[in-house]
């Protein structure tokens, strides 16, 4: 081989090398920023999550003691009413006496 022909190769091996190294680098340098960028989303995303949830779960909690409070006034309303009922029905009363 002559210095010329070894030359052209070494360069070419030192280009290819050069390239390659640079090219790890920038897509290195760019998944660090993007993973940056997506932790910081994500951050962001769970406060904003937590804070609907937390609202939520107030929301639903005064919902579920409401209706429990309706609902203990109408089983109330409804034991009254059988109460009434049952007096009403009661037991027949006979209007003429069989007597004879």
């Amino acid at each position: 081989m002559t210095t010329e022909t070894l030359t052209i190769v070494l360069s070419a091996i030192g280009i290819v090398l050069t390239l390659g190294t640079s090219l790890f680098a920038a897509g290195a340098w760019m998944i660090r920023r993007i993973d940056d960028r997506i932790d910081a989303v994500d951050e962001k995303l769970s406060t904003r999550i937590d804070a609907v949830d937390e609202k939520l779960s107030t929301r639903i909690d005064a919902v579920d003691e409401k209706l429990s409070t309706r609902i203990d006034a109408v089983a109330a309303d409804v034991t009254d009413l059988k109460i009434s009922v049952a007096r009403l029905e009661g037991p027949p009363r006979y209007l003429l006496t069989a007597s004879r």
